[in-house]
């Protein structure tokens, strides 16, 4: 199997290679901040999405959004957190990830969320992980891997994006990439090994159709439903249709490592190494992500720290999967995990905001909107901010005692 191919200047090389991770990653802060959202749980339940971008306030909304799981599962994620670090509490973690998951389950039977039920699914993956006999658990997975996958399309061979079914054409955003993960727990849960065949199919199309020779990708493709042409590749969310939005970029490299996890498929850990190098070598050399990596620098052009996080979070799980080989990748292990160190101190850098009630400052959540939404908190951008902490202690690259030393 193929080694990676390493195409960073030097300069950018010498710096990720001396990069450490940053102690604010394991701050007090991040559980105090997050304990006190947790225990201001709202009746009927509110979820935040984004603060405003002065004071950095959650901006709370109902349920039947993508977004809303993002907190539950990040109640989750200390439960891990606890367990790394040996702290006891991961009980008391996983209780309040119970209660802000009980907001979610009315959407197990009526949503309009479409193509992003993976995302809801997360707290009760979760806890599905922690008790595979919890039967709420079980019964969120079952109900939402059956209503993405009746968005699939034998013709098309994806899952179909946002509620257009009456149209001919069949949109599909590199972000479904992230709503995989939901076809190989549903087939581990019910036995259902068309999950898994939808899965591959939809991710052999993004990589066909979404990706570029030089690694970078189209947010949007639209094929014809009747017999699965390609009639538009472009963009809903990033600068223009020949661009790179990093969101979707940081999607689209956690969405083929993670297939790669699951297949062994060796066309997928290449297309996320594709999509690594890309990623890496777009970042500017402040280390600021730019909310899409070919906008223009004026105006001002916003960060997306969001973008960061979860970029971040896929190189880790790269690395991962470099070690998994045989015999296994260890310089594309440290590669990966190098330039993910980095691009943490990095946005830790420009976008860690005590004085938030998020995390982190400096998210694009829509740059295309009227006004634009951006120099933002993000719950998604923080939620792999903490992912991104575990792992690197999984990893054996940061330890707890690191938040000491602030």
């Amino acid at each position: 199997m193929s080694r990676p191919t390493l195409l960073l200047s030097s300069f950018i090389a010498l710096v990720i290679a001396t990069a450490t991770p940053p102690p604010e990653l394991y701050s007090p802060l991040i559980t105090s901040k997050i304990r006190t959202v947790a225990q201001g749980e709202s009746n009927p339940a509110t979820y935040p999405q984004y603060t405003d971008s002065t004071v950095g306030k959650w901006q709370y909304f109902q349920p039947d959004i993508w977004t809303s799981s993002f907190f539950p599962a990040m109640l989750y994620a200390l439960n891990t957190r606890a367990k790394l670090c040996g702290t006891g509490d991961g009980d008391t973690w996983v209780e309040l990830g119970r209660q802000w998951s009980t907001g979610v389950i009315p959407l197990e039977t009526k949503n309009d969320v479409g193509h992003d039920v993976g995302f809801l699914s997360m707290p009760f993956v979760e806890e599905y992980y922690l008790n595979p006999t919890n039967q709420t658990a079980t019964t969120a997975i079952q109900a939402f891997v059956a209503d993405l996958d009746a968005r699939f399309s034998p013709v098309v061979g994806c899952t179909r994006s946002w509620d257009t079914s009456d149209s001919d054409n069949f949109e599909v955003i590199i972000d479904n990439m992230m709503n995989l993960e939901l076809f190989f727990v549903g087939e581990t849960l019910t036995g259902n090994h068309a999950y898994r065949q939808h899965a591959i199919s939809h991710a052999d199309k993004t990589m066909q159709n979404h990706v570029r020779a030089d690694g970078s990708s189209f947010h949007l493709v639209t094929y014809n439903a009747t017999n699965g042409n390609v009639i538009f590749q472009g963009t809903a969310e990033g600068y223009a249709d020949n661009s790179t939005w990093s969101r979707g970029q940081a999607w689209g490299l956690y969405g083929f490592a993670n297939m790669f996890l699951h297949t062994h498929d060796p066309n997928y850990l290449m297309t996320a190494r594709r999509m690594a190098n890309y990623f890496i070598q777009n970042i500017p050399s402040g280390g600021v992500m730019p909310w899409d990596f070919n906008a223009p620098l004026e105006p001002a052009r916003p960060a997306d720290s969001s973008a960061a996080t979860i970029g971040a979070t896929g190189l880790l799980l790269l690395a991962e999967m470099e070690m998994s080989l045989s015999p296994a990748n260890t310089s594309g292990r440290d590669f990966w995990t190098n330039a993910a160190v980095q691009i943490l101190a990095d946005t830790t850098s420009f976008a860690w905001r005590p004085e938030f009630q998020s995390l982190l400052s400096n998210g694009t959540v829509n740059n295309r909107a009227s006004p634009p939404n951006n120099s933002t908190g993000i719950i998604y951008g923080d939620y792999y901010y903490v992912r991104a902490g575990n792992e690197l202690i999984g990893l054996e690259l940061a330890n707890c005692s690191l938040g000491l030393t602030q």
